[in-house]
């Protein structure tokens, strides 16, 4: 049997979960597929983020560290990504996840090309380093967390694309993008597992519960907004049912 290192299988697991946004990507940009569409997918896709961050990244974060760790780490992750999407947004990324026309075009906002790409490492990063961090504790993957992630960045691939496109971006560039990214999300990963691999469970636990804020703070920024800006009425059933798709895989998981 062929022995691989820990670390080099965290990097493997986050690149798998952000190949997903390479996918999404392509599919996006060279599929016609409906907005609508598109919509019902986000929606999806932030359903089962939200369960996976409840059920998986929070609870194992309080288990481990408790709550004071837990509670100030989810809150600096939700702040932290606030502000520096709040910075991003004023660069011109502001719709980085809508598939419309919203998305502004580089002769409009200079440098919001820049700002996309930053925004969108941003979105993915925090979701990478969980899936390094879950495999300190034995060597095993959190494949709730890995799968919940997948899901939920085919859609934002997808979307994102899909917008890039109809603001004038370059197959080159759009690809590019989510090409590093999907990168990023093994290096993350790898990084989950061996930064922290020697800290305390408080400080473990916190990190968990930083990345989920962020995870959060990301969902109700920019992924809902775009679900419902097409799906409308649907995009709360849409939403339940993902989230109960993650929280089936978890149970699951657990009894496996």
């Amino acid at each position: 049997m062929i022995h691989i290192a820990l670390w080099l299988k965290a990097g493997l697991w986050g690149l798998l979960a952000g190949s997903a946004l390479l996918l999404g990507a392509a599919i996006g940009y060279f599929a016609p597929i409906r907005q609508r569409l598109v919509a019902g997918i986000m929606a999806f896709g932030s359903g089962v983020l939200i369960s996976a961050l409840s059920f998986d990244l929070m609870d194992e974060a309080y288990q481990q560290g408790g709550f004071a760790a837990t509670g100030f780490g989810f809150l600096v992750g939700a702040a932290i990504y606030t502000f520096a999407n709040k910075l991003l947004n004023k660069r011109g990324a502001k719709h980085r996840k809508r598939s419309g026309g919203q998305q502004p075009k580089e002769q409009e906002n200079a440098g919001s090309g820049t700002a996309l790409a930053i925004g969108a490492l941003i979105d993915g990063i925090p979701e990478s380093i969980v899936i390094g961090i879950s495999m300190i504790k034995g060597g095993n993957v959190s494949l709730v967390a890995v799968i919940a992630i997948f899901l939920s960045n085919l859609p934002e691939g997808l979307s994102s694309s899909a917008g890039m496109k109809k603001a004038g971006r370059s197959v080159t560039y759009v690809l590019g993008v989510w090409s590093a990214i999907a990168l990023a999300s093994g290096i993350s990963a790898v990084g989950g597992y061996t930064i922290f691999g020697n800290f305390s469970d408080e400080v473990i636990a916190a990190i968990t519960a930083l990345a989920a804020g962020a995870i959060l703070a990301m969902l109700a920024d920019t992924m809902i907004p775009e679900a419902f800006e097409e799906a409308h009425d649907y995009t709360g059933l849409i939403t339940v049912i993902g989230f109960l798709t993650a929280f089936l895989l978890s149970r699951l998981t657990e009894v496996g």
